[in-house]
């Protein structure tokens, strides 16, 4: 089997679809399938069967799949030892974060990173943390986030590796009611009207889960996924919000801490297993967590 047909066929786990793989690999959809097809008959077994319009993998392509991440790990790693023996570059690490991530840890880890001769390419994607794992075909490193109740992805072709908690907290604007007070209690929050981030996203699971301890459905007027923005209104008096500690920056709205319950969002590096075994994409690793040790939740 070709290591390059094997690459073809985790292209297809992990995108879906034959034109998205031809899409990815600057080829032509028939010559995907040609490949899918020829890397069948080495194998000796269908990997693909049909699913309605298109085609999805049988049990024995997932299986496959597993294998060709092995593979193409390994080969990976040689091309980066022999890159190092030649002293040449093993290229850059591509890393994907959440937006407010992005602000308060990347420029560090560039500095970091920069220090150690490691080059990076930095994207913010704002997705969901179960829409993490479809980076991965396109990123080395994934740093996503998840309310810290939600349970961690799960799946053989994934790793997860927990890095930071950090508390949620109310912003309310100067004047409220509450603005004097350094912490607040849940059931003083019943009657408010609430600017929250898009469903799916932890903030706005922190503010259901507050709805089941007090009883109470809040009230949202807005929905916005960013934060300076969310801030923004707070400190005009349009509504109050709960935001991630670290992420606070308006210096005109009051920042409360929750009492009686424990919110918090939980950061996670997501990769896949064998990434950490190429020493660049290593190093990146290990610059997040020296990077994140400034913070304590």
């Amino acid at each position: 089997m070709e290591v390059r047909r094997l690459r073809i066929l985790r292209e297809f786990s992990d995108r879906g679809s034959v034109g998205a793989v031809a899409d990815a690999l600057k080829l032509t959809p028939s010559a995907v399938s040609q490949q899918l097809k020829v890397l069948a008959r080495e194998s000796g077994i269908a990997l693909l069967e049909q699913d309605g319009r298109g085609v999805r993998l049988t049990d024995a392509g997932r299986a496959l799949v597993l294998r060709a991440d092995e593979v193409i790990a390994a080969v990976d790693r040689a091309q980066d030892e022999m890159a190092s023996r030649r002293g040449t570059s093993v290229g850059s690490v591509r890393v994907a974060m959440f937006p407010s991530a992005t602000a308060l840890v990347l420029p560090r880890l560039l500095t970091v990173m920069r220090e150690g001769g490691i080059e990076i390419v930095a994207t913010d994607i704002d997705l969901t943390y179960p829409e993490a794992p479809d980076l991965l075909p396109d990123h080395d490193l994934v740093l996503t986030h998840r309310d810290e109740r939600a349970p961690a992805l799960a799946s053989p072709r994934v790793t997860v590796e927990p890095l930071m908690r950090e508390p949620i907290d109310v912003v309310v604007p100067p004047g409220h009611r509450l603005a004097d007070q350094r912490t607040v209690a849940v059931d003083d929050l019943a009657d408010e009207d609430w600017i929250s981030v898009r469903g799916g996203f932890p903030v706005d699971d922190v503010l259901l889960s507050l709805a089941t301890v007090t009883g109470v459905q809040p009230r949202i007027t807005h929905r916005i996924n960013d934060f300076t923005a969310i801030e923004a209104l707070v400190a005009a008096g349009h509504g109050i919000a709960l935001l991630p500690r670290f992420a606070v920056r308006n210096p005109e709205v009051v920042r409360l801490v929750l009492s009686g319950v424990r919110a918090a969002r939980q950061y996670d590096l997501v990769h896949r297993p064998d990434a950490l075994r190429r020493p660049a994409i290593r190093s990146v690793a290990e610059g997040l967590r020296e990077v994140v040790t400034t913070w304590s939740g």
